[in-house]
């Protein structure tokens, strides 16, 4: 199929940061084939055409922490302290989730990103089959693992699903799909454990997704127990010699930045979930100094209450000045390099998304800037970063299938969806 998005503003993200006025876009299958003036191009041969007046195109966003079956726990337990939030309620409430709890709640949290202009995301949880289940309906990309904590010694069979998963799916829907391996966290597996993934991992050459340094308690225990930082201790496992995906680095120090550097990790930040839980704040500003692609997430919606990642890419510019004093910290281009190109980075993904390139995979979320509070737009990047909602987005492309177009979902039944989670939200958090 050949579509035409004509007309349109676009903002392509790329290396030399180029902007487009009411100019256009061709899609040939899932690729973009031209950028630019009509010119040669035959409208004759064009399948689909999309009016992009007073509209803007940009790289689908791209959210690097999720937890999509928590959709099913947003505003169940707010106002806790993560340790509490996490053992008081979150883990029991996980111990009765059944696989169509993961389903349902994965085809609401992607309706959910894709009305607010994310195309791909990185999943770390478990009925991981479910989750790919609800992608192959809803038309997004994404980078999955399953989530690991070790609980006993009879947890050895997370990593076998884990691998299972792998031989299975990834690079399976046309390759929307990429498998990594998910181990929790440094307090939630044992080094001997860690290295039991690492070793599947790296015979499969996967990446890690590993959640890192999120909590100033968490720090304290790493140095208790293994007198170095949790970032030194993976460090000096080896972890980091797997292309490594670490959501938060909060409470990291100059050591374990240069550590991040060295190797080579993707730290991925997530401002509201870590504001909302009181973790702290994310010295980002100082990471993208040293060239690190820090990328940008909203993790689960029970700790986030939402999956909106244009709210996630004005908080991560916004307060980080607020922190470190600095009204130049993370500047717009930034906190949307972070939700876009670098999320890419991150997933391994950079040739293929992240950027609108001729070449590069047709992800491509068309705003509707014919607005109030986008006028006027002295600054398109300010205009992004600053004003721009989640419910400015008109039209998403991922892999050059419209998924929605003038705000109706075309591959997902949202009444349904939203039907489902109710009840078995109920039934969850009320009767089992």
């Amino acid at each position: 199929m050949k579509i035409l998005i004509k007309n349109v503003d676009i903002v392509t993200m790329n290396e030399q940061n180029q902007f487009y006025e009411r100019s256009n876009i061709v899609i040939e299958d899932n690729i973009i084939t031209h950028i630019g003036d009509i010119g040669d191009i035959n409208k004759n041969k064009v399948d689909y055409e999309i009016d992009g007046s007073n509209k803007l195109a940009m790289p689908g966003l791209i959210n690097c922490h999720t937890h999509l079956g928590m959709s099913l726990f947003r505003n169940y337990a707010d106002d806790m302290i993560l340790s509490e939030w996490l053992t008081k309620k979150i883990w029991p409430a996980e111990a009765k989730l059944i696989a169509e709890d993961i389903y349902w709640a994965s085809l609401l949290s992607m309706s959910e990103m894709i009305a607010s202009g994310t195309t791909t995301f990185c999943d770390m949880y478990f009925f991981m089959d479910q989750v790919i289940k609800a992608l192959d309906i809803s038309g997004m990309r994404a980078s999955l693992a399953r989530g690991i904590v070790e609980e006993d010694s009879n947890s050895i069979y997370k990593i076998e699903e884990n691998e299972k998963l792998f031989n299975e799916y990834n690079d399976s829907l046309n390759g929307r799909i990429k498998i990594m391996f998910g181990p929790h966290a440094p307090y939630t597996c044992s080094p001997e454990f860690l290295l039991k993934i690492m070793d599947s991992a790296s015979k499969l050459n996967a990446s890690l997704h590993i959640h890192l340094s999120e909590t100033r308690n968490e720090v304290e225990e790493s140095f208790r127990k293994y007198n170095k930082s949790p970032i030194k201790h993976m460090y000096d496992l080896g972890l980091f010699d797997l292309h490594t995906v670490a959501a938060h680095c909060v409470h990291i120090d100059e050591e374990d930045i240069k550590l991040i550097k060295e190797k080579n990790v993707h730290p991925v930040n997530n401002p509201s979930s870590n504001f909302k839980l009181a973790s702290g704040f994310s010295p980002v500003n100082r990471m993208l100094k040293e060239g690190i692609k820090v990328a940008l997430g909203t993790d689960g919606a029970a700790s986030n209450n939402n999956l909106n990642m244009f709210k996630e890419i004005s908080m991560a510019s916004i307060v980080n000045k607020a922190v470190d004093n600095d009204p130049m910290s993370v500047t717009a281009l930034e906190a949307l390099n972070m939700a876009t190109i670098n999320g890419a980075y991150a997933l391994g993904l950079e040739k293929e998304i992240g950027s609108l390139e001729i070449g590069k995979k047709a992800d491509i979320i068309i705003l509707d800037m014919d607005k109030p509070h986008l006028c006027p737009r002295n600054n398109v990047y300010s205009t992004l970063a600053y004003s721009a909602y989640g419910s400015d987005v008109d039209t998403v492309i991922v892999d050059g299938n419209i998924l929605m177009e003038r705000k109706e979902f075309k591959t997902i039944d949202i009444e349904k969806v939203k039907y489902m989670v109710k009840v078995n939200s109920m039934d969850l958090l009320n009767n089992r």
